[in-house]
């Protein structure tokens, strides 16, 4: 989105970032903290984080015995929305964390990388190998929230 500035007569985007990843830690407000302190003109979205939310998403269709359909059909409800976001988003940040596998961050930066959408990942060295393929395609790779806002800030407003 572009936005007019009266004051300072100039033009400016108001980039979408998707915040795309692990769900148990507030990485999340952080980087939105961060980048509002710098008064950047950001808009951030994100996949649903409530984990029992999204486990149920598909439960509107109906009932399941079986715990395979009932996922399946609440990740493609689920889809709907992540799927829209990433074609929004302006950049991306992928955060894996160290308590959980996270596939879904993972087909993120796959649909990210496919799109032509820059991404950043947000993980601890620790887990370097395992996200190569995935850091590789990434635009950056960041250690801490800090260092995502910084990188935000460097591509907006080039300071």
């Amino acid at each position: 989105m572009v936005l007019f500035n009266i004051e300072t007569q100039e033009i400016i985007m108001n980039w979408t970032v998707y915040l795309s990843g692990e769900i148990h830690t507030d990485w999340r407000e952080q980087i939105k903290k961060g980048a509002e302190s710098h008064g950047l003109p950001v808009t951030f979205t994100s996949a649903v984080t409530d984990h029992e939310a999204s486990d149920a998403a598909g439960d509107m269709l109906g009932a399941e015995d079986k715990s395979f359909w009932r996922d399946h059909k609440s990740s493609r409800v689920n889809a709907i929305r992540t799927r829209t976001l990433i074609e929004q988003c302006d950049i991306a940040v992928v955060r894996f964390g160290d308590k959980f596998k996270q596939w879904n961050a993972a087909f993120d930066a796959g649909c990210l990388s496919m799109a032509g959408k820059p991404y950043i990942t947000l993980h601890d060295e620790d887990i370097i190998h395992p996200l190569k393929e995935v850091d590789a395609a990434a635009m950056a790779w960041a250690t801490s929230a800090e260092q995502v806002v910084e990188i935000l800030k460097y591509v907006i407003s080039q300071k």
